[in-house]
């Protein structure tokens, strides 16, 4: 468990800027993250890296000449919204194009590339390449969709060496893909991780027993067996490993760099009894070994257990895997000529609130009342929401619904207070909402809070048929970012038929009140309907069988929060 910290709620950004402080040799603070806080004589691609929290040393430790020039930093175990990762690119860029790199995980693609987009229409050249490195997260005939896990260390220091040697986006892009195409990894855990102020860890293991293949974020593994001894464990990861060469390598003549993983909660000298065997095994497969390490490079939080990567090299892949790097938790050599950049940060965006009509400050108002209210129910709904979100998932959802719903009702509030109209307000909450809430929730819910201010306006008053066709928005907006359908077990079971009866109320001419209230209970009976569902997206994908029996997450979340702006609306009337 988590035993220091002040409010839970602060503990990635306070972990941050202690990091930033104690690291101000490597780097700088800036909205969003860190970046490098020197640069070389001439500059060069921009690699810029990033994810959730609570896996120290990945991401912001990685940080430094001949690695990444900047990471991303989300709340833990949520990614950084599109604003953050804009924020780092911009910072970090060079003038000579950036390189986005991070785990493949829903919520990352989502922000990272809404990020990737912002940065073209500047005229900035940006390209990405997601890491998918974990055996255990899908087939080899689906290898695009499987997540990254400690072979994010290898994609971003090769990506790094790469552009510290001077190679052009083109070259640092096709190198960071050859990395990726040629890692492999897995893992396994005893125990699960505990977040800061969490009553029970977001998932268990029996006693005795080891989950075999699961993700960094607690995801299910994808098996359970009994806890070996390190010789055992250190034979199933290599024997694993072996079973999936890359295309284009072979034991013959292989040169392999081992990388032995603690995830957070093993000490150092399990990990050297565990890779004594690893070294063996891999010696009597035929392969030498280069360069090998152990330790901590990709954690998550205080898990026990450990995963094993190998990088099948290449003559590129050796010199860059050999190259230099300085960074806070990753030194290989020694890197000359660096120049301090100055410390300065750019002052956020002064946010400017237009002029409002005196009905579309009535409505944002009761926007305003909303946020406080869903705020607090999804405060006392956390814990619920995680524990269903455990059974297939990471069990992040409710501290991340928490999160969001907090932030975006003190933005709505600073928004009202200046004045603002419903749309501005409704924008300021999706901005603090997809910041602070992160992941793939944290993106969705700030598409759809703009969808529905767009249609609000701040110029004219707001009755049943605007907020009918604001929330059928809504369902267009998460429909077209997310991709999901009905019946993939996502909040989209719900929201399509909240949408679709509450436009079908207002069309035959009922009161606001009178249609959202049965179209909160079409919402509701559609969020419990997915429990007979099996997951087709989402991290649940993987494991959705496992989920059979338990509605989805953010289904259940969804429908709560209809029923919560009811009370409102009740309220009003």
């Amino acid at each position: 468990m988590t035993r220091l910290f002040n409010d839970p709620d602060d503990f990635a950004e306070e972990a941050a800027a202690g990091l930033a402080l104690a690291s101000a040799r490597w780097v700088r603070p800036v909205s969003g993250g860190v970046v490098r806080s020197t640069r070389g004589p001439e500059p060069t691609v921009a690699v810029v890296i990033g994810g959730g929290s609570g896996h120290y040393p990945t991401f912001a430790g990685l940080v430094g000449p001949g690695l990444a020039h900047g990471a991303a930093m989300g709340n833990l175990f949520a990614s950084p919204s599109a604003h953050q990762v804009h924020s780092v690119a911009t910072a970090a860029n060079e003038g000579r194009g950036v390189l986005l790199s991070y785990g493949n995980y829903a919520g990352d693609v989502l922000h990272f590339t809404q990020a990737q987009e912002r940065m073209r229409a500047a005229g900035i050249d940006c390209r990405t390449v997601t890491v998918t490195d974990d055996i255990s997260s899908a087939p080899r005939s689906e290898i695009e969709k499987r997540r990254g896990i400690a072979g994010d260390l290898v994609v971003f220091k090769i990506a790094g060496a790469a552009s510290e040697a001077g190679a052009d986006l083109d070259e640092v892009e096709r190198l960071a893909r050859r990395a990726n195409d040629r890692t492999r990894s897995l893992g396994v855990a005893f125990s699960g991780c505990t977040l800061p102020g969490a009553d029970e860890p977001l998932f268990t293991v029996p006693e005795g027993r080891m989950a075999v293949g699961l993700g960094i974020h607690g995801e299910p593994g994808i098996d359970e067996v009994d806890v070996p001894s390190a010789e055992g464990l250190a034979d199933l990861l290599v024997s694993s490993l072996l079973d999936e060469i890359p295309d284009g390598a072979s034991l013959d003549g292989a040169r392999v760099v081992p990388i032995l993983n603690g995830l957070g909660g093993v000490k150092y000298e399990e990990l050297y009894v565990v890779y004594a065997s690893v070294h063996r095994l891999l010696e009597q497969a035929g392969v030498t070994i280069v360069s090998p390490e152990v330790g901590e490079f990709c954690t998550s939080f205080d898990m026990a257990g450990a995963s094993l990567t190998l990088l099948w090299l290449d003559d590129e892949l050796e010199r860059l895997w050999l190259a230099p790097s300085d960074t806070p938790a990753f030194r290989r050599g020694s890197i000359e000529g660096r120049v301090e950049v100055g410390v300065t940060e750019s002052a956020e965006e002064q946010r400017v609130v237009g002029e409002a009509t005196a009905p579309s400050r009535e409505a944002a108002a009761t926007v305003t009342r909303s946020f406080r209210a869903i705020a607090e129910m999804l405060d006392a709904e956390a814990d619920e929401l995680g524990r269903i979100d455990r059974i297939a998932g990471d069990g992040d959802h409710g501290i991340g619904m928490h999160r969001g719903s907090r932030a975006a009702a003190d933005a709505a509030q600073r928004a009202a207070d200046r004045g603002a109209g419903a749309r501005t307000v409704l924008q300021w909450a999706a901005d603090a909402w997809s910041d602070a809430g992160g992941g793939t929730s944290g993106a969705i819910w700030g598409e759809m809070l703009v969808a529905l201010g767009d249609s609000l306006g701040d110029d004219r008053a707001v009755d049943a048929g605007t907020v009918a066709d604001g929330v059928l928005r809504m369902k267009d907006a998460v429909m077209s970012f997310g991709k999901a359908q009905r019946g993939d077990k996502t909040m989209v079971d719900a929201i399509v038929p909240f949408a679709d009866r509450l436009a079908q109320r207002v069309q035959a001419g009922d009161r606001l009140l009178d249609a959202w209230t049965d179209a909160a209970e079409e919402a509701t009976r559609a969020a419990e309907a997915t429990a007979s569902m099996t997951a087709r997206l989402g991290r649940a994908r993987s494991h959705g069988d496992r989920s059979l029996g338990t509605p989805d997450p953010g289904a259940v979340s969804f429908a709560l929060v209809t029923r919560t702006v009811l009370d409102i609306l009740k309220g009003d009337h």
